[in-house]
């Protein structure tokens, strides 16, 4: 009898241990986030499949984002193909920087007449939603705000909008001839990424899918995102951010909890896309140490466990300034257009000290915005409060 008692009390533990375990998988399924979310790292500091082969190892079991920035890589069908094939297998979504076209020559053992396109027309066949698009032109607002190599507008007898008519025009000639421009029996539409660290609302405007908005430094986290995110919102697109360096010399990138916090919120402001820039090769993987990846995948395992702990920072207050208005918002004394002192615009101070003030007020729920009607339009509607450059904001 006693041995009965056992059996049936062994079988209803057997049952209630089954029942936990099922709601607790149910309870971290109705956790988990269902947005749209990718997170991941940029190989930017090798030229060899077995260096990117390693970080992907690395990396593979808690990201879902891998971008290829390797010149050397992509200028190599080989090991271009090598690359994407394994990104593929290992599950992972991945983004490829195209620097030059035609990309291959007879000299790689590549046909001539087989240009880039045929290479994005067939990777969009074989990798899928995996493929996720091409990285083009690296900076571009970056590289006008500071003189930069590749400067776009260099013509100081123009007005604002002269300049923002011609910056926009010049970037999107070198987008939309991989998009709408392009073949579509070949290639389809295509996304095309970039990352910067100004004039963000420009690129969006001249056609990029996505922006990778630049921590860098010890800049305000809080104005990157008002500034990226109210950009890409403005023109219906998603945002994103990179970690880049915050130091220009050996260890180059902030400290694992630095990392995990910068992770935590842009992740709380809606961001779809993050991503940690790896480059130069300092360790086996570029920049990247053993608290980076802590904190990756510490995040990565939070967001799918538990995401409620970031809370949620969305846009509720918007700033709109002067339409054209080209001013790098780094500082007080930042350039306009990278072509004009900042008291050549009589506003800049004002403008300057609003923004400032509404980001103590506001934190990461502030958008900055730009007066063009045609852009923001209703999306005017979506704020509780909106706050005019010339005007006073108290």
């Amino acid at each position: 009898m006693n041995r009965k008692y056992a059996i049936l009390a062994a079988v209803l533990l057997i049952v209630l241990i089954s029942v936990a375990l099922l709601l607790t998988v149910n309870m971290f399924s109705k956790k988990a986030s269902t947005r749209p979310f990718y997170v991941g790292v940029e190989f930017a500091y090798g030229n060899q499949f077995s260096q990117l082969k390693a970080l992907v190892d690395k990396v593979k079991n808690y990201t879902n984002l891998f971008v290829m920035g390797s010149v050397t890589l992509s200028f190599n069908r080989t090991a271009l193909d090598e690359s994407c094939n394994y990104l593929y297998s290992s599950g992972l979504n991945f983004i490829v920087l195209i620097t030059s076209y035609p990309m291959y020559n007879s000299t790689n053992g590549y046909p001539p007449n087989n240009t880039i396109f045929d290479w994005i027309g067939n990777a969009t066949r074989e990798y899928g939603d995996k493929f996720l698009g091409i990285y083009r032109f690296d900076e571009p607002g970056g590289n006008q705000l500071d003189d930069g190599k590749f400067r776009l507008i260099n013509d100081t007898s123009l007005s604002y909008a002269e300049i923002a008519n011609d910056y926009v025009g010049t970037l999107s000639g070198f987008i939309q001839y991989y998009g709408t421009l392009a073949d579509t029996t070949k290639v389809p539409v295509l996304k095309i990424f970039t990352s910067d660290y100004g004039l963000n609302w420009f690129d969006y405007q001249a056609g990029y899918s996505t922006v990778f908005a630049e921590f860098v430094g010890n800049e305000s986290r809080q104005s990157i995102i008002t500034l990226e995110r109210g950009a890409a919102q403005s023109f219906n697109r998603p945002w994103g951010v990179i970690i880049t360096w915050k130091y220009d010399q050996t260890p180059y990138l902030e400290s694992g909890p630095e990392m995990f916090s910068d992770l935590s919120q842009a992740y709380s402001a809606g961001a779809t896309y993050e991503v940690i820039f790896s480059y130069p090769s300092i360790t086996a993987y570029g920049t990247l140490t053993l608290d980076d990846f802590e904190a990756l995948q510490t995040f990565w395992t939070d967001i799918h466990t538990n995401p409620e702990q970031f809370g949620s920072t969305p846009a509720e207050v918007a700033y709109v300034v002067p339409a054209d208005f080209g001013f790098g918002f780094r500082n007080a004394n930042d350039t306009i257009w990278g072509l004009f002192p900042a008291d050549n615009y009589t506003s800049t101070p004002k403008i300057w000290n609003d923004t400032q003030s509404l980001l103590a007020l506001y934190d990461s729920n502030l958008n900055i915005i730009y007066d063009d009607p045609s852009v923001i339009g209703s999306t005017l509607n979506n704020y509780t409060k909106v706050f005019y450059w010339n005007q006073t904001v108290s």
